[in-house]
């Protein structure tokens, strides 16, 4: 396909320079959006809300939108043209370009010009699909599909594809693309809104009410394509999402650091971001499981054993309950009490509704009896006799208060507790497993761990409903444990899910082993998957030679394939000196323009962080921003997960597999780190290579 850089050309005069009368148009969308900015802030709203609650929300929602019509310097507003061939309707939100048919330039939000009319269109307004979907066999009505190259935010040239002409099965290759996708990362993760592919704009596009499970291979683009899709469902259901929520979760917080400009960049400022830790975050966190201990915390077994303790107090009724009236006694026989708890036990409804519903029962059977004796009782002499003493007791001894933290603190530190919640459910072995090794006198003492917090969040639950938000991306997914699932799908129950991962990057020992059983505990069992195979970021030639590993760690996976034949972009090296290699390797890779990441094992960061400040190269740690001057990032392996950097170093893999507590996991935790790299990798060392990789 025809591609245009004309930086190097003499310039024309403006009517005959294709790329000048782009900038032209660029600089009248700047200035349309700045006026668009100056129109929102103009807007005075002292006057139009009837009450001070409605002017706060309003005056919210109008800061938002000053907020999200920023215009971002570095960026230009479009970065593709369509030309129809024949005419959209208006109702499509663009006018046509000539007799020939419409014309619509593709960026990140709107643009319109003063009488209204579009500028811009947003890249996932409808008719900008056939920008990512359009080929020459299926050209969608498209003639022409223009690209954009660009640089600090101004264009610098454009490539043309004429889909009606070309022929249909020669592939497309697409120069500003590939250059766009090999793009030298300095700073936090970008969108990809220039660059998505049709097999990704699929899944963006899919429809709210799906759940979707996103199985994807290093370098496919999952993160992205998941936050993309919110972007997109913020576009479409702007006021459902808007009313219920969206939340998108991570493994750690260094990696939301790393994602978290990537929708305030398309415009979305409304996303929360968080951990499954900071999700359940109800107990002050200071102590660490053994893997075992936190396998079986983790268990699914474990939502039972906690219903059985949270209800662990309820009692049948023995006793009558007499209501006195007046000078009129009510009784209600035993036997009739228990009968009203049982329903109630049966029903399965949350504790604490069953606990309020229980007093009202009873002062029905009471009113029942009231009107058999010809009295006329009505909902106050309800209420009134379900606040009576005598009832109030009743609930008191059959369905007493449960408090969450303290149920959990006594699962954990009295053995005979929990060997009746956990009867037929754990082994001894396992409830052994469970029980703290220095128990504390109260909740308060008591060393928790991340593991105890989720399953106060489960005591939660089972006592009052969690709230559900519109929809949630739970990225890195494959490293959740069962009851880490249960956490998370209380927050999307009524909601929809978006859920992304790797099964052949779990590094847990409580990982995925398949997406089924995880969505069936995230209780999303009818969620589709989809699997993306093809990469874009990790060339060919590392992907290739990381897929070595498949066999031992995920064999049912197909081997993923790359777009991108760098040749030349692996290197493998032994010698005798690893830091002062790692060195000298660190200070060629900063020649370079780009970001750096040199990976280790936990254990030896270090020894060489002392090498590298020794040798004056600066080394950030994981979540600070790379900048022009500090470009490296000292990365721990077991941190390595959904980071990339243009270039990576790769210290000892045989040491980031001994790490682990076993051969698998310390596989799957190299095949995480051999694939961050979008440009280079250098993978150095001393020690013999695990037998796949020799």
């Amino acid at each position: 396909m025809p591609s245009h850089d004309v930086s190097a050309m003499p310039a024309p005069a403006a009517q005959d320079d294709p790329l000048q009368r782009e900038r032209n148009h660029l600089a009248a969308s700047r200035a349309a959006l700045t006026a668009m900015r100056a129109d929102a802030e103009a807007l005075d709203i002292t006057d139009v809300t009837g009450n001070w609650v409605n002017r706060e929300v309003l005056a919210g929602e109008l800061e938002r939108r000053i907020a999200a019509l920023a215009d971002l310097a570095d960026l230009p507003l479009f970065f593709g043209r369509l030309d129809y061939l024949h005419e959209i309707g208006a109702e499509a939100g663009a006018a046509p370009a000539d007799a020939a048919g419409s014309r619509f330039y593709i960026g990140r939000r709107h643009v319109h010009d003063a009488t209204g009319d579009p500028m811009v269109i947003d890249w996932r307004a409808p008719v900008s699909q056939p920008f990512y979907q359009a080929s020459p066999k299926k050209p969608m009505d498209v003639r022409l599909r223009r690209r954009f190259g660009s640089a600090g935010g101004e264009l610098t040239a454009y490539e043309d594809e004429y889909l009606t002409e070309a022929d249909p099965d020669a592939p497309l290759a697409s120069a500003l693309l590939t250059a766009e996708i090999e793009r030298p990362r300095i700073g936090p993760m970008r969108d990809i809104v220039a660059t998505i592919q049709p097999e990704q704009d699929e899944i963006v596009r899919t429809d709210v009410h799906t759940d979707l499970c996103v199985q994807g291979a290093p370098g496919t683009g999952k993160t992205a394509v998941g936050l993309h899709r919110v972007a997109y469902l913020l576009y479409a259901h702007r006021e459902r999402l808007a009313r219920t929520g969206t939340l998108v979760v991570g493994p750690n917080r260094s990696f939301l650091r790393y994602i978290e400009q990537v929708l305030p960049a398309l415009g979305e400022l409304t996303v929360a971001q968080s951990t499954v830790d900071e999700l359940v975050a109800h107990v002050p966190v200071r102590g660490t499981d053994r893997a075992a201990t936190a396998s079986v915390k983790g268990d699914a077994r474990m939502a039972q054993v906690l219903r059985r303790a949270v209800r662990s107090g309820i009692r049948l009724p023995e006793e009558s309950c007499v209501v006195v009236r007046g000078s009129r006694r009510w009784r209600i026989p035993g036997y009739e009490l228990a009968e009203i708890v049982q329903e109630l036990m049966d029903r399965d409804i949350r504790y604490n509704a069953a606990r309020a519903a229980l007093p009202q029962r009873i002062a029905h059977a009471v009113l029942v009896r009231m009107e058999q004796s010809g009295e006329a009782p009505d909902d106050r002499v309800q209420d009134a006799v379900a606040r009576n003493p005598a009832v109030k007791a009743v609930v008191k001894a059959a369905w007493p208060q449960v408090d969450p933290v303290k149920t959990v603190f006594r699962l954990l530190s009295d053995r005979e507790f929990l060997a009746e919640c956990a009867e037929g459910l754990l082994t001894a072995e396992e409830q052994e497993l469970l029980l703290w090794a220095r128990p504390a006198r109260s909740p308060r003492g008591a060393e928790w761990s991340a593991a105890d917090a989720v399953l106060v969040d489960e005591a939660r639950d089972l006592l009052d409903r969690t709230g559900s938000l519109g929809h949630v991306v739970l990225d890195e997914a494959q490293d959740l444990s069962p009851m880490q699932y249960r956490a998370v799908g209380r927050r999307c129950t009524t909601g929809s899910v978006t859920v992304l991962g790797d099964l052949a990057q779990g590094t847990t020992p409580w990982s995925t082993p398949s997406w089924a059983e995880a969505l069936g505990h995230l209780g999303k069992g009818g969620a589709r998957v989809e699997e993306l195979t093809q990469g874009f970021r990790v060339p060919a030639e590392i992907i290739d030679y990381a897929s070595r590993l498949l066999p031992a760690i995920a064999p049912e996976l197909a081997p993923a394939t790359s777009v991108r034949a760098a040749v030349g972009s692996l290197t493998v090296r032994q010698g005798s000196d690893l830091l002062a290699e790692l060195v000298a390797e660190s200070g060629s890779a900063l020649k370079q323009d780009g970001s750096i990441g040199l990976i280790a094992a936990d254990a030896m960061l270090a020894e060489i962080g002392a090498a590298l400040a020794e040798a004056g190269i600066a080394a950030l740690s994981p979540g600070e921003e790379t900048s022009a001057e500090a470009r490296l990032t000292l990365v721990p392996a077991s941190l390595a997960k959904g980071l990339e950097y243009d270039y990576v170093v790769l210290a000892e893999p045989s040491a980031i597999v001994a790490a682990e507590p076993d051969e698998r996991t310390g596989l799957r935790r190299l095949y995480v780190s051999l694939t961050r790299a979008v440009s280079g990798l250098t993978v150095l060392h001393a020690r013999p290579l695990p037998a796949l990789l020799a």
